[in-house]
């Protein structure tokens, strides 16, 4: 190679580094690219915090085969995923017709 070959490959590496430093900072800085957001309150947008956490922490109520006529005393009103339910302790039961049913809420 010649001496003229050698300076021209040392400039086009120096132009291609100076340019790679130059994009960057641009893309540090936001120029290019923003900065990725999570919008909290924006439960829609599928990558969300909030989106993440309400998918994952459904719930589910499942009835039991197992009727009663009244609620034990001390029960409390609750809704869990639209459904109307009475806590009586650790368990749940719900109103069908004129009795309560024993459900379980995963």
């Amino acid at each position: 190679m010649t001496m003229k070959a050698n300076l021209r490959t040392i400039g086009i590496a120096g132009v291609l580094f100076v340019a790679g430093i130059a994009a960057d900072a641009w893309l540090h800085l936001g120029v290019i690219v923003n900065d990725a957001e999570a919008r909290i309150g924006r439960p829609a947008t599928p990558a969300s915090v909030a989106g993440v956490a309400r998918r994952t922490t459904r719930r589910t109520i499942r009835r039991t085969s197992v009727y009663v006529a009244t609620l034990p005393r001390g029960c409390t009103t609750i809704i869990v995923e639209g459904a109307t339910l009475h806590q009586c302790g650790t368990t749940y039961y719900q109103a069908h017709n004129q009795q309560y049913v024993i459900v379980t809420v995963d």
